[in-house]
């Protein structure tokens, strides 16, 4: 799969912070944000939906967790850079974090 030029990742991006609920960064050639969950379970149910969908897709976060924060970077790493698996993975995430606080 090929990386995506500035200006496709740059539209993709808008596109993202259109329908995304989460405050996601495009920083160089990976997507960051930050969820924080009333509590640990909420924030390890969310990580353990993402890693079921994830790995659906064959495409894994890097990530960390603290308590109730998950820390997230999308990025692709055989592509060198952002790809649409990127951008298909961040919606799936919002979406499920949504799911997940409600719990």
């Amino acid at each position: 799969m090929k990386s995506m030029d500035t200006q496709e990742a740059q539209q993709a991006f808008e596109v993202l912070q259109q329908q995304a609920q989460a405050p996601w960064q495009l920083q160089e050639s990976s997507l960051h944000t930050e969820w924080k969950f009333k509590n640990f379970l909420q924030a390890m149910a969310f990580m353990n939906a993402v890693a079921e969908e994830a790995e659906r897709m064959n495409h894994h976060p890097e990530w960390s967790n603290v308590y109730n924060r998950v820390n997230v970077r999308l990025t692709t790493h055989d592509a060198g850079g952002l790809t649409a698996l990127d951008f298909e993975l961040a919606q799936a995430m919002d979406s499920l974090a949504i799911t997940a606080s409600q719990s």
